[in-house]
């Protein structure tokens, strides 16, 4: 699925594209619908950046099950486990 973004809204907000999709990215992390792996490939950054960007705001990171077994899938993949 594909967003369009009117030029009107991103000229309203003072916002470039890859700003407002980091602002949904942490709103939609913070509101516990996205995991950190999600929102950071949403906001186009990866997660240790993401993780800094939440940082700077005090959001605390939600490290769950899913985030948990998906760091034991990707160090496995990468052969360090």
């Amino acid at each position: 699925m594909s967003i369009i973004i009117p030029d009107e809204v991103l000229t309203a907000t003072r916002m470039t594209e890859g700003e407002l999709k980091q602002e949904i990215a942490v709103m939609l992390f913070e509101k516990e619908k996205l995991t950190l792996a999600q929102a950071s490939r949403f906001a186009g950054m990866n997660r240790i950046t993401f993780q800094h960007l939440l940082a700077s705001r005090k959001i605390p990171i939600h490290y769950g099950v899913d985030d948990f077994e998906q760091d034991i899938k990707n160090l496995r993949d990468m052969g360090r486990l």
